[in-house]
């Protein structure tokens, strides 16, 4: 579980697509007290400490993990290349504050960035919006796009804007977002809940029976 904080920029400096396929990404912040086994979220998608890299002073300096084919298939990280920058989020421990909303790194899909509108201290950025996800975006609601955070500011039909503070751009990914760009996106967990409870389930066993 994370909360869609990005903790750091990391860099790829390697991956392949072909089966084992796996990426390896250079990184320190998050790697303080990584283990093998552990769960990063990069650039939203839940992944698996397989190998740790360290320096001759033993520092952590990078860290591996493998990929499924279902990954590759949802995510948009079979088509990243090494050099890009990437978002990381260690997960969330159970003292943690919860400062962005409850994200999974199950990623739901890839929304395309469909225009960047520039203000003077912030961006409006427009994505399309698959019908898959649909139901579960709404106006003032959370939205997981590239492992951060966000509040929907706008939706239509077929599409949904998100705002971008000076300090998003700078320390996270979305910052060089551009028209055309595809990023993984996570809709909010309460949501899928929610319409899994009221799609003609049968009664709780948890609601007593009216005297």
């Amino acid at each position: 579980m994370f909360t869609g904080i990005v903790e750091e920029m990391g860099t790829l400096t390697a991956i392949t697509a072909e089966q084992p396929a796996h990426l390896t990404v250079a990184c320190r912040d998050v790697l303080a007290d990584a283990r093998i086994g552990d769960s990063i979220s990069v650039e939203g998608c839940c992944l698996s400490i397989t190998d740790l890299q360290h320096d001759e002073d033993g520092n952590a300096v990078a860290f591996s993990s493998d990929l499924m084919g279902e990954t590759l298939a949802r995510t948009s990280l079979g088509e990243r290349t090494t050099g890009d920058q990437v978002n990381l989020e260690r997960a969330l421990r159970a003292d943690d504050r919860l400062g962005g909303h409850l994200v999974q790194g199950h990623v739901d899909g890839v929304c395309t960035v469909r225009a960047i509108e520039e203000h003077e201290e912030w961006q409006l950025v427009w994505f399309d919006l698959p019908a898959s996800l649909s139901p579960y975006v709404v106006e003032k609601g959370s939205i997981t796009l590239a492992g951060v955070s966000l509040t929907v500011a706008d939706v239509t039909d077929d599409a949904f804007a998100v705002g971008l503070i000076p300090h998003t751009l700078k320390v996270t990914t979305l910052g060089r977002l551009a028209p055309g760009q595809a990023v993984n996106a996570e809709a909010d967990v309460v949501a899928k809940y929610v319409e899994r409870l009221l799609a003609g389930r049968p009664d709780s066993p948890y609601v007593p029976e009216e005297q």
